[in-house]
């Protein structure tokens, strides 16, 4: 969360909207009661119908990434013709041991294929919890290499997104 925090504190500096999914009262996704949303499921699909790009973040767990996060992709692709995530850029940020997440992000990465997401290639952005890179008193982060690697990696992300819009032409172009 301390990396998403940080990424919504600098979006505004590089001309992004940025909004934080709050999962934290999202039910586990369940098909034979998917038609009964909660106001919580509601507003997380309308969400991810309005985002023009995702930057999914999560610490590994056993390999992959949080359950929170997987719950909220599989709620995400019951969307009718996948018009959450279909054709959007994604970004991945994650948090880890020794290979400080990439397993994880790898996983992610085979979530977004049947999502069909362009999950931006470079910067990858991985970081060890254990080296600093996170104050252990506020857990905010606080490396400047992170910091400097995030911004690296949203203004990549806003490039991507940008081009799988394609050039905006008026109406008057078309006709």
């Amino acid at each position: 969360m301390a990396a998403l925090k940080y990424i919504a504190q600098v979006a505004p500096d590089n001309g992004i909207d940025f909004e934080i999914a709050d999962l934290s009262q999202i039910p586990f996704f369940n098909a034979d009661t998917e038609n009964e949303k909660s106001p919580e499921v509601v507003k997380l699909l309308e969400q991810i119908k309005s985002a023009d790009a995702f930057i999914f973040a999560s610490p590994e767990y056993n390999y992959s990434i949080s359950p929170a996060l997987k719950n909220a992709l599989d709620w995400g692709s019951r969307i009718p013709q996948n018009q959450g995530f279909k054709g959007k850029a994604a970004a991945i940020v994650s948090s880890g041991g020794g290979l400080r997440g990439g397993r994880a992000q790898y996983h992610l990465r085979q979530v977004a294929v049947f999502l069909d997401l362009y999950v931006l290639n470079k910067p990858e952005v991985m970081f060890t919890a254990f080296d600093g890179t996170f104050d252990k008193a506020t857990n905010e982060l606080t490396s400047s290499h992170a910091q400097e690697k995030i911004v690296e990696q949203l203004v990549a992300l806003k490039d991507l997104a940008e081009r799988l819009k394609g050039p905006v032409t008026s109406k008057d172009e078309l006709e």
